[in-house]
C-alpha cells in the first residue's frame, strides 16, 4: 500500500523552492521539482500535457514574478506569472483533486495599519507586484477546490538574490551605507517557511484558507541591516534614511507586519525569532 505522497513543486529554482528541495531529503514524500524549463505554468496546454502522464497528491506553487520595481514596467509579465499562471495551477489542482499550497505576499496590503495584519484584513496593494499577487490569490480561491494561501514577508535565503546577501556584499565593500528605517515588517528565512510548508503537507488534516507566515518579531530594513553587519562582524557604518530619500519605482507598504496566530493554532507551528534565523542563514553564507 502506497504511503508516500507525490508532490509537485513549481518555481523550484527560487528561494523557497530551493529550500524545499534542501529539506525534502529529510521527508519521505516523493517530490517532482519543476521550473520554467520543465513546466511553463503560463501555458495551460503544457500543464495538461504534463499532468496527462503523472499523478500528484498535492501541488506547491512557488512560482512568482518577484522583481517588485521592474514589475512597474513589465506589468504584462507580472500579470501573466502572478495571476494567470496561478489560475492555471488552481484549475489543474481542482481537476486532478490535488490540494494546492499557493505562496503570496505582505505586499497585498497598503501598510497603513499600525497593528499586525490578520488574514481577514482587506488587501489594498500599492504596487503592480502587489496587485498581481492579490489577483492571483482571488483566482486561486475561485478556481481551486482545496487551497492554502500562504502570505509571507521580506523573504531571504542562502539561495537566490535578496536583501541579506546584497547587504553582506555591500557592507563588505564599503565604509558606510544608507538604509531605509521607516518601513517596518518581519524578515523571513525561506528555510523556516519551507519547513512550515512541509508541516502542512504532513498534517493529518489539510485545512484550507489564507494563512500568514513570517518569522517572529518586528524590524525595519535598517534594523535588519544592522543585525547582518553585527552578526557577520563587518566594519561598516549604517545611516538610517527615510523612504523618500531612496525613491524606487514601486511603492512599498510602510508597515507590513503579519499576525501569525491563525497558522500557529491551526497547524501547531512554532516560529523562530527573525534574529535567530538570520544567524542560522549567515552561518551558511
Amino acid at each position: 500500500m502506497k504511503t508516500s505522497k507525490n508532490i509537485l513543486v513549481t518555481g523550484a529554482k527560487g528561494q523557497l523552492g530551493s529550500e524545499i528541495q534542501h529539506l525534502s531529503q529529510f521527508h519521505d514524500f516523493d517530490f517532482e521539482f519543476t521550473d520554467i524549463e520543465e513546466l511553463d505554468i503560463t501555458s495551460m496546454e503544457q500543464i495538461e500535457a504534463f499532468f496527462s502522464s503523472r499523478k500528484f497528491d498535492m501541488i506547491i506553487n512557488c512560482a512568482a514574478y518577484t522583481a517588485v520595481d521592474r514589475a512597474e514596467e513589465e506589468k504584462d509579465q507580472a500579470e501573466l506569472i502572478n495571476h494567470k499562471a496561478a489560475e492555471n495551477i488552481a484549475v489543474i489542482s481542482k481537476k486532478h483533486k490535488a490540494p494546492l499550497i499557493h505562496l503570496s505576499t505582505d505586499f497585498v496590503f497598503d501598510g497603513k495599519s499600525f497593528t499586525p495584519y490578520r488574514e481577514e484584513d482587506m488587501p489594498h496593494p500599492l504596487s503592480v507586484y502587489g496587485k498581481t499577487k492579490w489577483a492571483g490569490e482571488n483566482a486561486v480561491l475561485k478556481e481551486a477546490e482545496k487551497v492554502v494561501i500562504l502570505r509571507t514577508s521580506w523573504l531571504y535565503s542562502s539561495y537566490g538574490n535578496n536583501f541579506v546577501k546584497t547587504m553582506l556584499k555591500l557592507a563588505g565593500e564599503r565604509d558606510s551605507l544608507n538604509v531605509v528605517f521607516d518601513q517596518i515588517g518581519t524578515p523571513t528565512y525561506a528555510r523556516d517557511l519551507a519547513g512550515a510548508v512541509l508541516s502542512i503537507l504532513s498534517f493529518k488534516d489539510f485545512v484550507p484558507g489564507i494563512f500568514h507566515y513570517s518569522n517572529e518579531g518586528v524590524a525595519s530594513w535598517y534594523d535588519l541591516a544592522q543585525a547582518i553587519v553585527e552578526i557577520a562582524g563587518l566594519d561598516c557604518r549604517l545611516y538610517p534614511i527615510e523612504t523618500h530619500q531612496y525613491p524606487t519605482p514601486a511603492k512599498r507598504p510602510a508597515y507590513s507586519v503579519l499576525n501569525k496566530a491563525k497558522i500557529k493554532k491551526t497547524y501547531g507551528l512554532e516560529i523562530p525569532h527573525w534574529r535567530t534565523s538570520l544567524k542560522a542563514c549567515l552561518e551558511i553564507l
